[in-house]
């Protein structure tokens, strides 16, 4: 078996022994299928990484005998095995570039390495088109000293060379400024360089022009992302149809600094498809071959979450609010509507909060692991305790004592709208008493009742005179209903280190 480009792509010779192992994958596939207690979900996984390491293993007919057994027992054990997840990272080695020319349709190659690319991968629309408001929200939204540290990369995807020039010379008039300053490319790679995009295989039941443009759309994904690869310390994936959060660069810094140590793959900045997808660059270029080698299996954004996973990241781990919104109301799939927001994105004055290190404890009954470290959590998570009385506490004390600016503490979800804080009050402490594990303040200060299940309040520093040592949520009134504190929000007016 031999590719379109044998120069540009993999070569995989069918040896006997390839067959062989070919036939025994599909034949045990077959079987899985047969399995009324194996879900499709199950099915997928084992199919992913069967491909993955028939790619990663056989190349140009060579395979080592220990190898063999390798592939041999990667099909048949299922996906969420930790060896397996540790193998890909450690034998997959696609550091290389894909072999693929592009063209500079505007700008010219980065003078510097910036802290962040924005990748936009764009094509021409039967209804609307939303490209020039997506650069336009990017470069309105940040400000002149976050301007110097972004680069966006636009790739004019399409093959219609007439569309591309139209669209070049209105991105030209429009950030002439940007262009000439280096932090705007307009990017294409001709059609040759793409692998067949016809007769490909009907997943999911979907119609051949589907599948095509899906497919298409992956490999389009995989060029941008091997071109973006070493312009910047991190990537984020956008599509050409977002509104941005103000100052998102900020943020976005903001949160990278307060994961420092912890591992991860992918940090979301919205809930929808593949917006705001944030990446080390160092693994642009595995995720690049990633997409290239499953470009026809299914759509981009369950590409993305098996990427994830195989690089042992199990978790989402996405922040609220979101920084960026999706505007387009016809897709670029035949036009048709679509419709999609997100309901967690704020645009103006976005800011996350400070949250500085602290120790959270409650004497509520918890649910199961909803434990109240995850109401402090600004990733998509909460506290959730069984129906609270009179007197009941939610306590934060915090490392250092501190000088908060504002506090925000939202309870109840969109799906448990009862599940608020009915009758509550917010109050701050000072004077710790205890040991380490049960520290708890002497004295609080009543800032305020909550309302509707919310508290919020700005300028606290003025209204409190003494450094704080806690924060403390109290239930005035016995209620019913279980609680959700949803998220505890701390800004500080001066540094937690300070």
């Amino acid at each position: 078996m031999a590719s379109k480009r044998s120069g540009h792509w993999m070569i995989i010779k069918e040896t006997p022994y390839v067959l062989l192992h070919m036939r025994l994958a599909l034949k045990y596939l077959d079987k899985m299928r047969c399995l009324r207690k194996r879900s499709a979900v199950s099915f997928l996984g084992v199919l992913v990484i069967c491909l993955l390491f028939m790619n990663l293993y056989i190349e140009d007919g060579y395979v080592l005998e220990g190898d063999k057994q390798l592939i041999r027992e990667a099909a048949t054990h299922q996906l969420n095995s930790e060896r397996y997840v540790h193998t890909f990272k450690d034998l997959s080695n696609f550091s290389g570039s894909i072999n693929v020319s592009y063209r500079y349709l505007a700008g010219t190659p980065l003078p510097r390495k910036r802290y962040l690319t924005i990748g936009l991968s764009s094509v021409k629309r039967k209804k609307g088109n939303y490209l020039l408001e997506t650069i336009k929200s990017i470069f309105e939204q940040s400000s002149y000293e976050e301007l110097k540290e972004i680069a966006v990369v636009v790739q004019l995807a399409d093959f219609d060379s007439s569309w591309c020039e139209g669209m070049v010379q209105d991105i030209s008039q429009k950030f002439a400024h940007h262009i000439i300053a280096g932090r705007l490319i307009v990017i294409h790679v001709p059609e040759e360089y793409y692998p067949v995009l016809d007769g490909l295989k009907r997943n999911y039941n979907d119609p051949e022009d589907r599948v095509k443009f899906r497919s298409k759309q992956n490999v389009d994904y995989a060029f941008l992302l091997n071109f973006c690869a070493n312009l910047s310390d991190y990537y984020v994936m956008l599509e050409d149809d977002v509104r941005c959060s103000k100052n998102f660069l900020t943020a976005v810094k903001k949160v990278i600094t307060s994961r420092e140590g912890s591992y991860w793959v992918t940090l979301e900045f919205s809930k929808l498809g593949y917006i705001g997808k944030l990446y080390h660059t160092h693994d642009l270029p595995r995720l690049a071959h990633f997409l290239l080698m499953f470009y026809q299996e299914m759509p981009c954004d369950w590409l993305l979450i098996h990427f994830r996973g195989l690089l042992a990241q199990k978790e989402v781990i996405r922040f609220k609010p979101s920084l960026f919104q999706h505007m387009g109301y016809y897709s670029s799939y035949k036009g048709a509507e679509n419709k999609l927001k997100d309901d967690d994105f704020e645009e103006d004055s976005f800011d996350i909060p400070d949250n500085p290190p602290a120790n959270l404890h409650t004497n509520m009954n918890v649910f199961e692991n909803y434990e109240a470290s995850k109401a402090y959590s600004s990733i998509d998570e909460y506290f959730w305790g069984k129906a609270p009385s009179t007197g009941d506490f939610f306590v934060i004390v915090f490392e250092k004592p501190i000088k908060i600016s504002k506090i925000k503490v939202v309870t109840g979800t969109e799906d448990r709208q009862n599940d608020i804080l009915h009758h509550g009050a917010l109050e701050v402490g000072e004077k710790i008493v205890g040991s380490k594990k049960g520290r708890q303040c002497t004295t609080y200060l009543r800032l305020g009742e909550f309302k509707n299940g919310n508290f919020e309040m700005t300028d606290v520093e003025h209204k409190v005179l003494f450094d704080i040592n806690c924060m403390r949520i109290l239930v005035t009134k016995s209620q019913k209903e279980w609680l959700i504190i949803r998220s505890i929000s701390i800004w500080t007016s001066q540094a937690p280190n300070q």
